[in-house]
């Protein structure tokens, strides 16, 4: 060991005071006179320090190997990692609870007093298996960490160590004991990392002092790295810039340790912008909070009136609430102890109503799914104070057990969407990034998110109605829908005398009818005459009937409706029209088959039978047929015009009930101005009398401040005339 400490971060491993490049030797002075020479006492500010000229002479301390030095200000720009203050907690919090493998019971959170200046300290303490001297220097080591890959540890004992301590304050001393393996032999360790030390006496390197005593049996002996000259050193060091004054009074700090376990005190804390400390240890005296932007007056105040939804509004500025949800799930033997109160393990789970669990099974970058044992249950469900409609929302999402996004919001819809919806997970197959505040940026952690947004869409699209909110509408589902019934044909329509084809289309009653009956005059117009022959060829020929004449029709059917308008017969000869040319197609169609004689012959075998079947006169008559098709024709006719009728109907009655609508719109939107004006008036009526209040306030208080006015000069004049009136008496 050197005669102030070791030198951390570079080639070397020793370096003596008096080598090139060290800095001056300083005699012993009060803590206060150094906090007065800090350049900034702000943490974000506080890397502004370049320190003393580097030596040109790289060689000395380093036996002669070139090297590059650590220098000081890394350790602030390495702390700058942990933007949250809470976060930093969190890390020493997570090293508490890899010790329970130690038998560790509890980590203790506190505030003492610093007895040299009266500044408030943090303490971190628990009762696990504590560092030996090689652990301790590993520890204060930068860019060590001991379980980098301990399976199923959370905690970064060395590089999330000094990020963590530099981030709450300047200075750190830790104070650890250590049983040995043998049970026979006990060691104590005491390092300082004191950024203020380094600061302030210009340092080049990081130099950390460090103290290891050892007992066997007896009483406890120094361990000496190096000489005696240099662990003086260490103890005028370590004295003068801790916040305790003796060697002595640094082993009664291990009398709260007992027989192993380890102590952090963190000091000169970071204060912010208006010159008070980050840390607020006054609001609560069982919490310790932030001050600042994550601090927010309002969410406080609703935490008071909707108390499952107090984690989420509070976990931003409170350790105890962060605390509380930091571990999924917390061992039954292991307390976190905040400022003399244990801190109750809090599982949002509790929070929620309606609850559901969606399994979720990853898959990797080249798009396959991961094992079958890789996979997350995320329970997702509304807050029990969502009827309220206040914005609380997002997925707490653990990793190994430990918080790494609490209530991570992902879907940031416009409206209100989305609002009341939480959900828990545990998602080990993403890892996190080096603060545990957040996740790495991966393929397999963007189809997380999208996974999550997805779930978190239809159940508030499916369940948001229950707690007051509008009902939303599935649109693929209705689009679906809406396909399935545009393609949907319509049942066919048969008759026992002929063969109709199925229409597609509206499913109104009269349309249907209209086409049974097009379909019909198109089948008997089909119908060979006695003049065709049953061949394929002589349909060529075939010339369809003129329109029937009034003096065809026969005088059995029922005349046509008087209200025929000229639209109608527009219509009528229209839809004929139409007729004819299918009546064409169909013909031209048999022509273009001649390539299939068999299936067209028996086609026109059936027809042949249907006429002979529909027919009343025997086959070989003529006129009879004609007769048939002209009054077959004038249904037709009037079955359209029927139909024409009942759509008019129809579109009457629709545009009835349309103005009926329209009548209740405006009724509505009549009395939604009047709800609106009325808001209005008893707004404007409200502020009157706010006035009107506030005008008797002023005028009442300018009156009694005119009566106590008053009153004063009256005791005065009482008072003058009394004294008169004794020095009356006794003249």
């Amino acid at each position: 060991m050197s005669q102030e400490g070791e030198v951390l971060g570079g080639s070397s491993k020793k370096r003596k005071l008096g080598g090139a490049g060290s800095g001056p030797v300083l005699s012993p002075q009060p803590l206060r006179q150094v906090r007065a020479r800090q350049s900034c006492k702000q943490f974000w500010k506080a890397g502004d320090y370049e320190g003393a000229p580097c030596s040109d002479d790289h060689t000395s301390a380093a036996g002669g190997i070139d090297h590059v030095r650590v220098h000081p200000r890394f350790l602030h720009s390495n702390a700058t990692s942990h933007k949250w203050a809470l976060g930093a907690f969190a890390e020493l919090l997570d090293n508490a609870l890899d010790e329970v493998c130690s038998g560790a019971t509890y980590v203790n959170v506190d505030v003492l007093e610093n007895k040299k200046d009266g500044s408030r300290m943090l303490l971190i303490q628990d009762d696990g298996g504590g560092m030996d001297p090689s652990k301790m220097r590993h520890c204060m080591s930068l860019g060590y960490s001991v379980k980098s890959k301990i399976r199923d540890t959370i905690g970064q004992y060395g590089n999330g160590f000094k990020t963590s301590t530099m981030r709450l304050g300047a200075d750190v001393i830790v104070f650890s004991r250590c049983e040995g393996i043998d049970g026979k032999s006990d060691t104590r360790s005491i390092g300082l990392l004191s950024y203020t030390f380094l600061k302030s006496t210009g340092k080049e390197d990081i130099v950390v002092p460090m103290l290891d005593y050892e007992r066997r049996g007896g009483a406890w002996s120094k361990m000496f790295r190096s000489s005696e000259r240099d662990w003086k050193k260490n103890v005028e060091t370590i004295v003068q810039w801790s916040p305790f004054s003796s060697e002595e009074e640094l082993h009664r700090q291990f009398l709260t340790i007992k027989n192993h376990g380890t102590q952090i005190i963190i000091y000169n804390l970071w204060e912010d912008d208006e010159d008070q400390l980050e840390l607020d240890f006054d609001t609560d005296p069982n919490d310790i909070q932030l001050r600042g932007v994550n601090r927010d007056e309002k969410n406080i105040q609703m935490a008071q009136d909707y108390p499952n939804s107090r984690v989420f509004l509070t976990y931003q500025h409170s350790l105890r609430s962060y605390a509380s949800i930091l571990y999924l799930r917390l061992p039954s033997n292991f307390r976190i102890i905040l400022r003399g109160k244990e801190v109750e393990h809090h599982n949002i789970v509790n929070d929620m109503m309606m609850s559901q669990q969606v399994t979720y099974r990853p898959t990797g970058a080249d798009g396959n799914q991961t094992s079958a044992n890789v996979m997350a249950t995320v329970t997702i469900g509304f807050v029990k104070d969502a009827e309220s409609h206040i914005d609380v929302q997002g997925f707490n999402v653990y990793h190994k057990n430990r918080l790494i996004k609490p209530f991570w919001r992902l879907w940031n819809a416009a409206g209100s969407d989305g609002r009341g919806v939480m959900g828990v997970l545990e998602a080990n197959f993403v890892e996190p990034a080096h603060d545990k505040q957040g996740f790495e940026r991966t393929t397999v952690l963007s189809r997380l998110e999208k996974r999550l947004i997805h779930m978190q869409k239809d159940y508030w699209g499916s369940n948001c109605h229950k707690i007051g909110y509008a009902r939303r509408r599935n649109k693929k589902i209705i689009n679906d829908s809406a396909n399935r019934n545009e393609t949907s044909p319509d049942p066919p329509s048969t008759t026992p005398c002929s063969k109709k084809r199925p229409f597609s289309g509206p499913d109104s009653p009269a349309l249907q009818g209209v086409r049974s009956r097009a379909s019909e005059r198109i089948t008997n117009d089909r119908v060979q005459t006695p003049k065709q022959s049953g061949t394929l060829g002589s349909s060529r020929s075939y010339e369809p009937s003129a329109p029937p004449s009034p003096a065809n029709v026969p005088s059995s059917l029922p005349p046509s409706p008087a209200n025929v308008t000229d639209a109608d017969a527009d219509m009528h000869v229209s839809m004929s029209d139409v007729g004819g040319r299918r009546h064409e197609g169909f013909a031209a169609k048999e022509d273009s088959g001649k390539d299939r004689p068999t299936q067209l012959s028996s086609r026109t075998k059936d027809t042949e039978q249907s006429q002979h079947n529909c027919s009343p006169s025997s086959p070989g008559a003529s006129s009879p047929h004609v007769h048939d098709v002209n009054a077959e024709r004038s249904r037709l006719v009037r079955g359209q015009v029927v139909g024409v009728q009942q759509l008019k109907t129809a579109y009457i009655q629709l545009k009835k009930i349309l103005e009926k609508k329209d009548q209740r719109c405006k009724s509505l939107e009549t009395q939604l101005l009047a709800a609106q004006q009325k808001i209005t008036e008893l707004n404007n009526e409200e502020d009157t009398i706010i006035g009107i209040f506030s005008e008797e306030r002023e005028r009442r208080d300018k009156e009694e401040k005119s009566l106590r006015e008053k009153l004063k000069n009256a005791t005065d004049t009482i008072q003058q005339l009394q004294e008169q009136l004794e020095a009356i008496k006794s003249a």
